[in-house]
């Protein structure tokens, strides 16, 4: 049996319909709204099967194990590093996969533009399976999507939410190219782990964003970049630490947790074993 919510981690936001029909008929804001959202972690038999026809379009993006989707047109696997969109007024189902299943971020947005939009960029049911060259800048635009709803249902929190929807539906409209560039692929790697530099993100989520075996990655991260990913991460979050150490009066701990170590004993060994010093020495010494 498909279960359509309540995975443990999850984050999930809908937003009422009847502020949905006001946010539409606003004036400006109508071309675009985010319906619902969220993340579904490794979500063990997650599904939906819509025989009547919803009026928004689903977006899933699958960073993690695979899943299904079908429309009119047929059935099509998903994998990790691919994309679904599903155009409103059509049937469709999906679901993950038994063995390893999915972890999702999704939206579903509506507007006065969507349809017109999806058709321009080719987004049908026959085609509802794509993969985009930057996962990692798509798996941001997620994050932040469901970030500004989980905020509040104000106007402001709205149009942010909607403006990053509609950014991740034109770059898989103006992506269709497939990751065959592998020094670009670990570039982008390396971006997210620098914008994302206080959030526990293992090899094997980097891997799957890039529809690689975890070993193959490793491998072109080192040779690409000369360390070894969690070292480079250490790397970005201890200059990120020198930084705010220099340049601001910040306690070690509040430092500690902003470059993502929240126990700040182990972030000044870490720092003493790279430095050579604790971070109160560090600070102490006279530089410039």
């Amino acid at each position: 049996m498909l279960i359509p919510d309540g995975f443990p981690g999850q984050r999930m936001l809908v937003l009422p319909r009847p502020r949905v029909r006001e946010f539409l008929h606003q004036p400006g804001t109508a071309h675009l709204v985010v319906t619902d959202c969220g993340y579904f972690p490794q979500a063990h038999s997650h599904g939906r099967v819509r025989p009547m026809p919803i009026s928004q379009v689903v977006v899933l993006v699958c960073v993690e194990g695979g899943g299904w989707c079908e429309t009119p047109a047929g059935r099509f696997d998903v994998a990790a590093g691919q994309v679904v969109v599903l155009p409103p007024g059509r049937p469709h189902a999906y679901g993950a996969h038994d063995a390893e299943p999915w972890t999702l971020w999704w939206f579903h947005v509506t507007g006065s533009d969507i349809e017109s939009f999806l058709s321009a960029a080719n987004m049908t049911e026959e085609n509802p399976v794509r993969r985009v060259r930057n996962m990692y800048h798509v798996v941001s635009l997620m994050t932040e999507v469901v970030q500004w709803m989980e905020r509040d249902s104000t106007t402001p929190s709205l149009l942010a939410a909607a403006g990053a929807a509609w950014h991740v539906l034109t770059l898989l409209a103006a992506d269709r190219m497939g990751l065959d560039d592998t020094s670009d692929l670990i570039d982008q790697a390396a971006d997210y782990l620098r914008t994302h530099i206080t959030e526990h993100v293992t090899v094997g989520q980097l891997a799957a964003m890039a529809s690689l075996s975890t070993s193959h990655f490793s491998a072109l991260f080192k040779r690409h970049l000369g360390y070894p990913v969690l070292q480079y991460q250490t790397m970005l979050r201890m200059a990120s630490a020198r930084e705010m150490l220099d340049t601001t009066g910040r306690t070690v701990a509040a430092i500690a947790a902003d470059v993502g170590y929240p126990d700040s004993f182990y972030f000044a060994r870490q720092f003493k074993k790279i430095h050579g010093v604790t971070p109160r020495e560090y600070r102490n010494q006279h530089k410039g």
